[in-house]
């Protein structure tokens, strides 16, 4: 508990058995964290055995894919607080006050994983990527009109329960772009939020999302995609309820 407010973290895995108890232990030892729900996401035969050695709330989603594994997690949710996190241990717990301080003005704290003062990891998080992210959020602040924005794909975020309550009937990403869908939903349903730099380290396993350069281009071809096809859809919606008020 933080100043009086519950918090849960949520953590999707599929491929991080070495890590996940490690990232689980890190929430736990800050003294704020409530619960830490882990949603096994078909994960690698093992898991569970890790998730039980911690006090996580272990669950189960069958239906594969990153946006399933953190809505079902956000589902199980109660706390004030909802923050979710990756198994990876590319962020970093001790982070996690960072966000308890601005949320305290804002319903939704956003990472980023731009800054270079806190990366640690410039092979994953290099120059072609960290400029995809800061190109792809000035875009995302010009056409949506939000505040400052440098990433659009970074997992570490914190919500108002309220806030997440709202945005959760809206939901529609199964797969990674449910990250950029947050930040995308945020900004369209006009609720206030702030962006902060949080640590990135080296993950422990391989990435199943970007494993390597040819795929890097791929993902960045389909968040581009995405940002547009979003808008458009958004644009379309505000002009049919303007025109359904006449």
């Amino acid at each position: 508990m933080w100043q009086n407010k519950t918090i849960s973290v949520i953590i999707s895995t599929y491929r991080e058995k070495n890590s996940v108890r490690k990232v689980a232990d890190d929430f736990f030892n800050t003294g704020c964290v409530d619960e830490v729900i882990v949603v096994n996401n078909n994960a690698e035969p093992g898991t569970d055995d890790e998730i039980r050695k911690t006090r996580s709330r272990l669950i189960h989603e069958p239906k594969q894919g990153y946006g399933y594994g953190y809505r079902r997690g956000i589902k199980e949710a109660t706390s004030d607080y909802v923050v979710l996190c990756e198994a990876d241990n590319t962020y970093a717990a001790e982070d996690l006050e960072r966000f308890l301080v601005f949320a305290k003005d804002f319903p939704i704290v956003v990472g980023s994983r731009t800054n270079r003062s806190t990366i640690f990891d410039t092979k994953t998080m290099n120059l072609l990527r960290r400029l995809s992210n800061v190109i792809y959020a000035k875009v995302i602040e010009i056409i949506y009109s939000t505040t400052t924005l440098t990433d659009v794909g970074c997992t570490y975020k914190l919500f108002h329960k309220e806030a997440l309550r709202k945005l959760e009937p809206q939901f529609q990403t199964t797969n990674s772009l449910f990250a950029t869908e947050l930040v995308l939903l945020a900004a369209v349903n006009r609720i206030p939020f702030v962006e902060i730099p949080v640590t990135f380290r080296e993950r422990i396993g391989i990435s199943g999302t970007i494993p390597h350069f040819g795929k890097l281009i791929e993902w960045a071809i389909r968040i581009w995609i995405f940002i547009w096809t979003y808008w458009w859809k958004w644009q379309w919606k505000k002009l049919f309820l303007r025109n359904s008020n006449f």
